[in-house]
């Protein structure tokens, strides 16, 4: 391309070239969106140098950080061992690199090639993790890339309602649904049977959430490998972007069912579906005040298309939050380091199993004509449908927001309500000890509910 090329034309070239799906799968400010030569640009470019006055930063003179008494305190328990050495405190209060501090992007997607599938290790490229301000920002830098107005992105439902504030209240992009359970059960094919209802050819975005919020579902080895197949039949039609938001992944209490994110399944196997991976410290590693997420591509590091999409994630961070915070970078970046983390995490997912089998045992005891529990195997939730008048004949479904409203009142109980005829229990969130006397509670709630109306 010629030298008087603006940057936005030469990085989409560059995205065209390398994944020409990828690049008309963005959106007009998608394809906007390159990380300018502005003042973090020439900052990274005068990195140690001499004499650095490009960043508007306080510090010593000599890089460090002039931090207040009163705050530096509460970073001493940093120490010295991790990383980053003698300089952990001093990260953390700096600006971080708009793309996240390199030492936790390396050690994040190191994690992330640990944990993919053994029969893919070697075989699939993936970029850099880049670092957002936990998974919400993740999935809304990716709505502005890739939603808008027309942009059909496909759920399977339920599904967690911030999506649709997400993609839809701020981007305009209509959420087309498709039932994730047929007669109780999981249904692998509701993402295609969605597609389907599509003008043929037009571009789509998919959002796969495993384990599932609301749901606390991921799907089996031959229900995985069936959804699979429907996509990579679906992009025989259509360029598809697959959004594998991972928020939840490891969190699997069945030896069966597999707990390594669908990314890897999907990334690679089709030039017109490109699966994009949403993960982070949240739930992975307990650190919900955190706000530490990643984005990662299925392309392989340095690469021209890696390169485009780093640029373009820069751009949104750099209009919206500036950079990533560090603090709870420098702690994750620690955490990471730590040789007993992978143990530590193990507890934590062997505690929600402990509660999950608790509660299985809780819901099967409840009478089906006014509880349904719909399958759950990981994650932080069980999904319960109202089954009462629907089996029972008289009116009809009891409203889960009533019932919402009757448990808060009658019952000293709080849970999420779901219409049509669905609410959600957050397991992870209540004692396995009181998780039998929720279950009665709420059984004899949408029994007094059904009466009532």
């Amino acid at each position: 391309m010629s030298d008087n090329t603006q940057p936005h034309d030469r990085v989409n070239h560059d995205l065209e070239e390398a994944s020409p799906a990828l690049f008309r799968l963005l959106s007009p400010l998608g394809r906007r969106s390159v990380f300018p030569p502005g003042i973090p640009f020439q900052a990274a470019e005068a990195r140690g140098k001499a004499f650095n006055g490009t960043i508007g930063q306080i510090t010593d003179g000599h890089g460090g950080a002039v931090a207040l008494p009163c705050l530096a305190s509460g970073l001493s328990g940093l120490g010295s061992s991790g990383p980053l050495g003698e300089t952990a405190a001093n990260r953390a209060v700096l600006y971080s690199p708009v793309e996240g501090i390199p030492e936790l992007r390396r050690l994040w997607g190191e994690r992330q090639r640990r944990l993919m599938p053994a029969g893919r290790a070697g075989e699939v490229a993936s970029t850099l993790p880049q670092v957002v301000d936990g998974l919400t920002h993740g999935l809304s830098v990716l709505a502005d890339l890739f939603a808008g107005e027309g942009r059909a992105v496909v759920v399977a439902e339920p599904f967690w309602g911030n999506y649709r504030q997400t993609f839809t209240v701020r981007n305009g992009a209509p959420l087309v649904a498709a039932p994730a359970y047929r007669d109780g059960a999981f249904h692998a094919g509701a993402w295609a049977e969605a597609l389907a209802t599509l003008p043929a050819g037009e571009p789509a975005v998919v959002i796969l959430n495993f384990p599932s919020n609301p749901g606390g579902y991921s799907p089996t080895l031959e229900e995985r490998d069936a959804l699979v197949a429907s996509l990579l039949e679906a992009a025989d039609e259509r360029d598809l972007l697959a959004i594998c938001d991972d928020a939840y992944a490891g969190l699997v209490f069945d030896d069966a069912v597999p707990r390594e994110s669908i990314f890897w399944e999907l990334a690679g196997r089709h030039p017109r579906l490109v699966p994009v991976k949403v993960d982070g410290a949240t739930k992975e590693l307990s650190f919900f005040g955190g706000r530490v997420g990643f984005l990662t591509w299925p392309f392989e590091a340095g690469s021209p298309a890696a390169q485009a999409m780093e640029s373009k994630v820069k751009f949104l961070l750099r209009a919206t939050v500036g950079s990533p915070v560090a603090p709870s970078q420098v702690l994750v970046l620690q955490a990471l380091a730590d040789p007993g983390l992978e143990d530590e995490v193990e507890t934590v997912r062997r505690l929600l199993a402990g509660r999950v089998e608790v509660l299985r045992e809780a819901l099967a005891a409840c009478d089906p004509d006014i509880l349904t529990p719909l399958p759950f195997n990981s994650g932080c939730f069980a999904l319960v449908a109202l089954a009462a008048a629907g089996k029972g004949g008289a009116g009809g479904v009891p409203d889960p927001e009533a019932l919402r409203r009757h448990l808060l009142e009658h019952e000293d109980t709080g849970l999420i309500a779901i219409r049509p005829r669905f609410v959600r229990i957050a397991h992870c969130s209540v004692d396995a000890d009181d998780l039998p006397e929720l279950v009665r509670r709420l059984e004899r709630g949408a029994r007094e509910v059904v009466a009532a109306g």
